[in-house]
């Protein structure tokens, strides 16, 4: 779901790259689907994509979109982001989307994805920043909610705001010519985003009781109030802010 949402936001970014056909590219954190058909139709035939995700449920499923599509030019390896094991200088473009938001030492993804490209070629991010994600009217379980998941992810060594540090991260990998695009939305009634802070809350809910974030009987009573409140047609949801932020291997 979250692939088709954002496939049109990628295209852009990907516009900016000027990706030509023969280009080698890299996709750390594919999960099931990340950016993998937008980039092999990009690339085309005498191009190569390759996706590295961790999860292996995640390339299973990444592997049977590869086939479904008939992806020739796509390859999905199970990996870690910070040492793929891919050969360096290498690719001409190394991209993820939605990954260092979600974990500790996001710098050493940065570096790993700098280290693949080759001189000339480019690094490309696309991450989340908290700071936008309110409503209106205000909600006290709301920003209580926001602030057991910066809690949760602080704890965990995870940063929800790195989206404003992307750039400043680029450059200090040794990327030159960093350039940023900032992305914000509301959400109406019926978009599947509307309820994601609820969704989140709901996904993380046993392990923010298991680690004494909340209690059963918050937790319960906030994620009914927030029910509620995006239920309401009046309520008006504001998106994460996103950064796409790309730069040079010089």
């Amino acid at each position: 779901m979250q692939a088709r949402q954002l496939a049109d936001e990628s295209s852009w970014l990907f516009d900016q790259l000027a990706l030509a056909p023969g280009a080698r590219v890299v996709e750390i954190g594919c999960g099931p689907r990340g950016c993998l058909d937008l980039l092999a139709h990009r690339v085309g035939p005498s191009g190569a994509v390759i996706g590295v995700e961790r999860s292996e449920e995640a390339v299973e499923l990444a592997r049977g979109l590869v086939r479904e599509q008939g992806l020739a030019n796509v390859e999905v390896i199970h990996g870690d982001a910070r040492s793929t094991g891919l050969t360096r200088d290498s690719f001409d473009l190394v991209t993820s989307r939605l990954v260092l938001v979600n974990v500790p030492q996001p710098e050493e993804i940065v570096a790993e994805a700098v280290a693949l490209v080759r001189p000339g070629g480019f690094v490309a991010f696309h991450e989340a920043d908290y700071i936008a994600h309110v409503c209106d009217p205000p909600l006290q379980a709301w920003d209580r909610a926001v602030d057991i998941l910066n809690i949760y992810a602080r704890s965990a060594g995870v940063d929800l705001f790195i989206g404003r540090k992307l750039p400043r991260l680029l450059r200090a990998a040794g990327l030159v010519d960093v350039e940023a695009h900032p992305l914000i939305h509301i959400y109406p009634p019926g978009h599947a985003r509307r309820s994601i802070l609820l969704d989140f809350v709901e996904d993380l809910s046993q392990r923010l009781v298991e680690t004494g974030t909340t209690s059963p009987t918050e937790l319960e009573t906030l994620t009914s109030s927030l029910r509620r409140h995006l239920d309401d047609p009046d309520t008006l949801v504001v998106s994460h802010l996103f950064v796409q932020a790309w730069g040079r291997k010089p």
